[in-house]
């Protein structure tokens, strides 16, 4: 957080003064405990317990000493941890209806505009109508139509491997992306360059990059006190500009590709793509054809969020793993070389690769890409610890250690877990 004004440091203490009260008075009208937690520190509550870098860590030393549900809280703001999966199911699958709300986070929500996105929408009419457009054109059968897309691009990155090895890192951002977008969008994978595909990649992980550092606790005051949104705007907050300046880059970001699309409608050569099913839609019930563009265009924009980061951070990991454990890269070759010989494998081979499928579930658990009878308060925040999800769903083998026969079928016991169940999150998102 940059230094405060004499301005900022008063609305603060102001801030601190109201929420310490209003804190008294929520805990002692509640009658039944909080979850176990950390003790706690007067006005600052746990903030000083979280650590900045690598929180999940503490969060699973947590679990040993206070269970699998852990209570924080600081500043007016609760946050309840869960370490199991178990936990998670309880709250977030079984009671799906209660815990599909998403914090406001008023810089990047709601003065930044991220708020319009799937992501961090509240569980309403409107975040219904948004899963009900994902559901459409990402069901089961709909993603068959992007194999060969997915295809594709790991040739184009087994290429490129061998052509520029030193850049690997830059060479799987760019398929990351390419799957992304390519679905996404439907911008074309072998001229990706000369469409400026490229432009659109690194500009969406510029964006990605905002978003994650304004989303960083302590980043914004105006996260911590929201009622500082609404002060006279003769007040020398910086907020305010920078929430503008991110408004803009993110509404280009979603709109950009959204228009190649609807130039290439035009054109008649638009390639299959999420947005071109959507598009060819008729508009929901009670929507206009503007709104229900709007809802396309955020709808597509959520994507490469929820897919690019965690596709390009898990397939470095397995890149990393086989550096580390070539006697697991030989197996996984030779496997690969008795079932398709010299052929490239396709998604359909998958079911004559058990050992391969065993591996990408073992890379999945090693590091995830995504590592994050009580009385819970309204407006508590809940964090899925997934890391620590991954280190007790280990089955009998050490959970340390990157051992993809964990997941052969002969190996696997009633506590191992199939990372597919909890890597890519949880309820109603």
């Amino acid at each position: 957080m940059a230094s405060l004004s004499s301005t900022e440091i008063l609305v603060l203490a102001l801030c601190a003064v109201t929420t310490f009260t209003y804190t008294i008075y929520r805990r002692r009208t509640n009658r039944l405990p909080f979850a176990p937690g950390p003790p706690t520190r007067l006005l600052l509550g746990n903030i000083l317990h979280i650590p900045t870098r690598d929180p999940w860590l503490k969060f699973t030393e947590w679990r040993k000493q206070y269970g699998d549900v852990v209570y924080l809280h600081g500043l007016g703001n609760s946050f309840l941890v869960l370490n199991s999966l178990d936990a998670v199911t309880d709250l977030l699958e079984k009671r799906g209806a209660v815990y599909s709300d998403r914090p406001v986070f008023a810089m990047v929500g709601e003065l930044m505009g991220l708020d319009r996105s799937m992501p961090l929408m509240m569980n309403d009419p409107k975040f219904r109508m948004h899963r009900k457009l994902m559901h459409a054109a990402l069901n089961a059968d709909a993603v068959k139509k992007y194999h060969a897309i997915q295809e594709d691009v790991a040739a184009l990155l087994c290429r490129s491997m061998l052509d520029d090895p030193d850049n690997f890192i830059a060479n799987v951002r760019l398929a990351a992306g390419r799957v992304i977008m390519t679905m996404t969008y439907g911008l074309k994978v072998e001229v990706a360059d000369s469409e400026g595909v490229s432009k659109y990649i690194t500009d969406a992980d510029a964006t990605m990059g905002l978003i994650s550092r304004s989303m960083t606790p302590g980043a914004y005051l105006v996260d911590l006190f929201p009622k500082m949104k609404h002060l006279p705007r003769i007040w020398p907050f910086k907020f305010r500009a920078e929430g503008a300046a991110g408004r803009r880059k993110i509404e280009d970001f979603v709109t950009r590709p959204f228009k190649h699309v609807q130039r290439d409608i035009a054109a008649g050569d638009a390639q299959p793509s999420f947005t071109l099913d959507l598009l060819s839609e008729s508009p929901l019930d009670g929507m206009s054809p503007a709104e229900y563009e709007h809802a396309v265009k955020w709808a597509a924009g959520a994507l490469y969020g929820a897919g690019g980061e965690t596709t390009y951070a898990t397939v470095l990991n397995c890149m990393m793993l086989m550096a580390l454990h070539p006697d697991k890269q030989r197996i996984v070759q030779a496997e690969l070389d008795a079932a398709l010989g010299f052929d490239m494998p396709k998604i359909a081979d998958r079911e004559r690769l058990p050992y391969l499928q065993a591996l990408i579930k073992e890379v999945m658990r090693w590091h995830p890409a995504l590592p994050l009878g009580h009385f819970i308060p309204k407006g508590t925040v809940v964090f899925p610890n997934v890391w620590s999800i991954a280190t007790s769903s280990a089955g009998k083998y050490p959970a340390d250690q990157f051992i993809p026969e964990r997941y052969l079928e002969s190996n696997a016991d009633a506590s191992l877990a199939d990372p597919a169940a909890w890597a890519f999150g949880f309820g109603r998102r």
